[in-house]
């Protein structure tokens, strides 16, 4: 049973924001300061890689652990209304696989960036290793 009512659950959703997430700008962030410039929100790829960095043919994908479940600490099972939150988020990890594939059969390299590993000091050697690529 959701604690919250049906109103107050309605405004907490409307809060979480798909873009310019706090991972994302984090991201952008360790970009820029490495000297890569990149492109926001491709509408021509699909998924809408996050980033597109001056490299040709790389970009990332910035999950949130709970909306694309992740499996670590950060990511939950919701415990209210399971017959939706299930298949909800299996169809955000279904999507994420498929839009990899499809990224890869364009040429493009990918790279998940997951929102627990944002604060670890090895996401940037796990991002510049990318790039070198």
């Amino acid at each position: 049973m959701d604690k919250l009512d049906a109103q107050r659950r309605s405004e907490n959703m409307r809060r979480i924001r798909s873009k310019d997430t706090a991972p994302e700008l984090a991201v952008r962030l360790l970009l820029h300061s490495l000297g890569y410039r990149y492109r926001l929100h491709r509408k021509d790829l699909s998924g809408q890689t996050r980033h597109r960095v001056s490299k040709p043919l790389q970009g990332d994908f910035v999950h949130g652990c709970y909306w694309h479940a992740h499996g670590c600490k950060v990511a939950h099972t919701p415990k209210s209304n399971e017959a939706y939150w299930s298949p909800k988020l299996q169809r955000n990890v279904d999507r994420d696989v498929k839009n990899r594939i499809r990224l890869s059969e364009l040429g493009w390299q990918s790279l998940d960036v997951w929102e627990c590993s944002i604060k670890s000091h090895g996401i940037r050697t796990k991002i510049e290793n990318f790039l070198r690529i």
